[in-house]
C-alpha cells in the first residue's frame, strides 16, 4: 500500500477538487494529509516538513521572475477599467465594418491585442461578453457564432505574450521566461489566424450569420475616422509594442517589461479618463456619427472631478490586482506542498516506472500527456493542471530523444508551448469550461447555454488544429527563439 500513496494521492485530490472548496486549501490540504498517512507508513518522515518553509519563501515568495504576475495583472486590469478595451472595439468594428463578420472580426482583434496585456482569461472574457455580446445580438448576429467567437478570443491571453501561464511555466521548468515568450509569439499569433479564417469563410458562405455595420454608424470622414484611431487605437498597441519589444529585443526582463506596462498603464489611463476630458476632447462612438461624451465624468466636470474619478477607478483596479494574486499565490502555496509530499513519497518513481512498462516512446508518451491534458481540461482550470502535471512529466520530456523532429535542448520550450496550446481548451470545453461560466454570468438572457456550448465547438477544433501544426512542425515555437537569442 505505502508504494502506491502517489496514486492515492492522486485520487483523493481529482475526487476533492469536484466539492468546491477552493483548490489551494485542497492541494495543501491533501499534501498535509498524505503526508502523515506517510509517517504512519514510515514513508515520509517528519523532519521533511521543515523544510517547506523554506521551499516556499525560497522558491514562490523571493522569486524574482513572479514578481511580473501581479504588473501583467495590473496592466490589464487598468485598460479594462479605464475604457480603453471599449474605445478599441469601438475602432475595430468600424475599421472593418465593410469585412464579412466585421464585428467578430473585432472581436477576435481586439481579443489578440488584449492577450497582450494580461492573462487573467476569466476579465477578458466579463469584459468582452459585456462589450460586444449585446452589440452583436442587437445587430442580428448568430447567437453560436457570437458566443463562440467571444469566448475563443478572451482565452488568447493563456498563449499569446506576455502570459502569466507562461511566467508560471517557465518558473517550473527553471527555463527562460523570455525564450518561452518568444517561442509563444507565432503560436499564439496562428490560433488568432485560424479563428479570423473561420469566421471571414463562414460569413462569406452564409452573410445572414453576420450583418454588416450599417454606413452610418461611426465617423463619417478621414479626419473623424484618424482622430478615432489615434486616441483609441494607438494608445494600447504602443503599449503593448513597448511591452514586447522591450523583451524580444533584449532590452528588458519581463519583470521589467511589466513594470514598464503597470506604469504605461497608468498613465494611458490618466490621458484617457483625466487629461483629455479635462481639455474637452469628445470621442466618437457607435451610436452615432457625431462626437459625444464618454460618459458623466467627461467633458465639463473640471480637472479635479476627472482626477477624483480616476484615482477611484485606480483604487478599484489595486483592489481587484489584490485579490487575483492573493488567489494565484495562495494556489502557488499549496500546489508546492503537494508536489513535495508527492515527490518524498517516491511519485516521480512511480512514473517512471508505469511509463517504462507500457512500453511508451517518445512519440507516444507525449501523445499520452497532451491526452491526459486535454481530458483534465474538461473538469480543472489550467492553473491546476500546469502545478499538478508539469512538475510530474517535465523531467520526463526533457530526457526524450525526438531525433531530428526538435532538438535536444529545444525539446522543453517546444513541450511548454503544446501544453499552453492544449491547455486554451481547458477554458472552453465543458462541462467546467470556465469561459462558458464567465459568459453565461453576463449574458442577456436571450443566450442559451446550449447555444455557448454549441458555439465553441468549431473553436475547439481549431484550437486542436493549432496544436497538430504546432506538433508537426515545431519551428512554429522554436524558429523566433533561434533568430531573436542566437
Amino acid at each position: 500500500m505505502a508504494e502506491y500513496l502517489p496514486l492515492f494521492m492522486f485520487a483523493a485530490l481529482g475526487v476533492l477538487l469536484f466539492s468546491g472548496f477552493p483548490v489551494a486549501f485542497i492541494l495543501g490540504g491533501v499534501g498535509l494529509g498524505f503526508a502523515f498517512i506517510g509517517m504512519i507508513l514510515g514513508e515520509f518522515q517528519f523532519i521533511f516538513l521543515k523544510l517547506l518553509p523554506s521551499r516556499i519563501f525560497g522558491g514562490i515568495m523571493e522569486n524574482l521572475i513572479l514578481t511580473a504576475i501581479p504588473m501583467f495583472i495590473f496592466m490589464g486590469t487598468m485598460l479594462e477599467r479605464s475604457g480603453i478595451a471599449r474605445d478599441l472595439l469601438n475602432c475595430l468594428q468600424v475599421l472593418l465594418r465593410k469585412v464579412p463578420g466585421g464585428l467578430a472580426l473585432a472581436v477576435t482583434l481586439m481579443g489578440t491585442i488584449l492577450a497582450a496585456t494580461t492573462g487573467i482569461i476569466g476579465a477578458s472574457v466579463i469584459m468582452m461578453s459585456l462589450l460586444a455580446l449585446p452589440v452583436m445580438i442587437e445587430r442580428n448576429y448568430n447567437h453560436e457564432l457570437a458566443t463562440g467567437t467571444i469566448a475563443a478570443s478572451g482565452t488568447l491571453g493563456i498563449l499569446i505574450p506576455p502570459s502569466i501561464m507562461l511566467v508560471i511555466m517557465a518558473d517550473l521548468l527553471s527555463r527562460s521566461v523570455g525564450n518561452l515568450f518568444v517561442a509563444a509569439v507565432f503560436p499564439g499569433l496562428i490560433l488568432a489566424g485560424l479563428y479570423v479564417a473561420y469566421i471571414v469563410i463562414r460569413c462569406t458562405i452564409n452573410p445572414s450569420l453576420a450583418p454588416r455595420l450599417e454606413a452610418n454608424i461611426g465617423p463619417q470622414s478621414w479626419g473623424g475616422t484618424i482622430v478615432m484611431v489615434l486616441r483609441s487605437f494607438v494608445p494600447p498597441v504602443v503599449l503593448i509594442a513597448m511591452v514586447l519589444g522591450s523583451i524580444l529585443g533584449g532590452l528588458a526582463t519581463p519583470t521589467e517589461a511589466a513594470g514598464v506596462g503597470a506604469m504605461g498603464a497608468l498613465l494611458l489611463g490618466f490621458i484617457n479618463l483625466v487629461l483629455l476630458p479635462s481639455l474637452g476632447v469628445k470621442e466618437f462612438v457607435l451610436d452615432t456619427p457625431d462626437a459625444v461624451d464618454l460618459d458623466d465624468h467627461s467633458v465639463g466636470g473640471g480637472f479635479r472631478s476627472e482626477l477624483s474619478h480616476y484615482w477611484n477607478v485606480v483604487k478599484g483596479v489595486v483592489d481587484a490586482t489584490t485579490m487575483t494574486n492573493a488567489m494565484i499565490f495562495g494556489i502557488f502555496v499549496g500546489a508546492t506542498l503537494f508536489s513535495y509530499v508527492f515527490r518524498r513519497l517516491g511519485g516521480d518513481d512511480l512514473v517512471i516506472e508505469f511509463v517504462n512498462h507500457m512500453g511508451f516512446g517518445p512519440w507516444g508518451l507525449l501523445f499520452l500527456i497532451l491526452g491526459i491534458v486535454f481530458i483534465l481540461g474538461f473538469f480543472f482550470d489550467w492553473i491546476e493542471i500546469t502545478l499538478i502535471v508539469l512538475p510530474v512529466f517535465a523531467p520526463i520530456i526533457s530526457q526524450l530523444d525526438f531525433g531530428d523532429h526538435v532538438g535536444k535542448f529545444e525539446v522543453t520550450y517546444w513541450f511548454a508551448i503544446l501544453l499552453a496550446v492544449n491547455l486554451q481548451t481547458s477554458f472552453l470545453t465543458p462541462p467546467f469550461g470556465f469561459a462558458l461560466f464567465y459568459m453565461k454570468a453576463v449574458a442577456p438572457k436571450e443566450v442559451k447555454i446550449q447555444e455557448i456550448y454549441r458555439g465553441i465547438i468549431p473553436f475547439v477544433l481549431l484550437q486542436l488544429i493549432g496544436l497538430a501544426l504546432v506538433i508537426t512542425f515545431p519551428d512554429i515555437a522554436l524558429w523566433l527563439p533561434r533568430v531573436l537569442l542566437n
